[in-house]
């Protein structure tokens, strides 16, 4: 009888050792995949916000050597491959950019298309302190087949054939916080370091040592995120911080109400012409701010201003100059409707 108690004893303290870790250790690892796809869904999200807008804007480049009446970008992202169950997501990114000329015809000459697709791998898992790597593949033309150069030795930005294929690769990082006298909002830091690479594939022979091939790539962008709210019986969105009982709204809107975006590249392969520190042929940088008003809905007006050392157009690749843009962007930016 002793024998059969002790017997029983140790089945029990046997199942406690075995069993119970054993289940714990399945739910522990339920929990994980849970995590990680969560965080993969929620990361899709991140590539798209961190893409570039889209934009229309009246005189276009303003400082440009050519005038203009209109300059227009029209770019998205297609997201074919963005799954919970992988950390890997694929997109074919369009973008299409023209320069109406200010003359008779007001015609366009040389329109920019880039085409190309992205991989992007998750690396941390929280969206509030994220951290990723893009790897992407563009062609680049300019829809003309004429020879680039003139007999002169001048760059045919007419009819002049340009064309280029390159690699991108980046590591993008970024953190979100709370204003802390603020109730309204909160506001994100994002960054990105990379490298465009030309050289292993197909370009216009006019090209050749006169172009940026390498360029070492810096983007900085400073969002600010405000909370709206829509209070039963009223159809105007007013700030959360404002005198509202959030238990008498109807509806809340978490919206991005400004970017700040800072881009900066720096060619540093072999040119001809110039040395490795021509800051005035190889330094391209622009300032763009955006800012969206509470009745305006996934759009903002722009401004901004920078340098081309090498106008990343097309065939103009040769024009350097100061520039100033005004007019209307859009894109992937935060706009979360939910209930009160």
């Amino acid at each position: 009888m002793l024998g059969k108690q002790l017997l029983m004893k140790f089945s029990r303290v046997a199942f406690l050792f075995c069993f119970v870790p054993l289940s714990t250790f399945s739910q522990i690892q339920d929990s994980a995949k849970l995590s990680s796809q969560a965080a993969n869904q929620d990361y899709i999200e991140l590539y798209k916000e961190n893409g570039e807008f889209s934009y229309t804007s009246p005189k276009g480049e303003i400082g440009a050597p050519s005038k203009y009446l209109l300059m227009g970008k029209l770019t998205n992202t297609y997201m074919l491959l963005g799954t919970k169950n992988s950390r890997l997501a694929f997109a074919v990114i369009p973008d299409f950019t023209v320069r109406v000329r200010d003359e008779k015809s007001t015609g366009v000459r040389t329109p920019s298309f880039r085409l190309g697709g992205v991989i992007y791998t998750r690396i941390g898992m929280q969206t509030a302190n994220y951290k990723y790597a893009e790897l992407g593949f563009t062609h680049h033309s300019n829809g003309q087949d004429e020879n680039a150069i003139n007999p002169d030795g001048s760059i045919n930005t007419k009819t002049g054939n340009f064309s280029t294929n390159y690699l991108t690769a980046s590591y993008r990082f970024g953190s979100e916080s709370s204003f802390k006298r603020n109730a309204s909002g909160t506001y994100s830091v994002n960054q990105r370091v990379g490298l465009e690479w030309h050289r292993w594939f197909a370009y216009e022979a006019a090209l050749e040592n006169d172009y940026g091939f390498t360029r070492l790539l810096y983007n900085f962008s400073w969002r600010n995120y405000t909370n709206y709210v829509s209070k039963k019986g009223k159809h105007a969105w007013r700030k959360s911080s404002d005198a509202i009982a959030n238990s008498s709204a109807e509806q809340k809107l978490e919206k991005e109400s400004i970017r700040l975006n800072v881009d900066v590249s720096y060619a540093v392969n072999k040119m001809a012409d110039y040395q490795l520190s021509a800051i005035q042929k190889r330094l391209n940088f622009e300032v763009a701010l955006h800012g969206s008003l509470p009745f305006m809905n996934r759009a903002m007006f722009m401004v901004s201003g920078g340098y081309y050392g090498e106008d990343p157009y097309n065939i103009y690749y040769r024009d350097r100059y100061g520039f100033v843009r005004v007019g209307i962007s859009t894109g992937f930016m935060r706009y979360r409707l939910s209930k009160g």
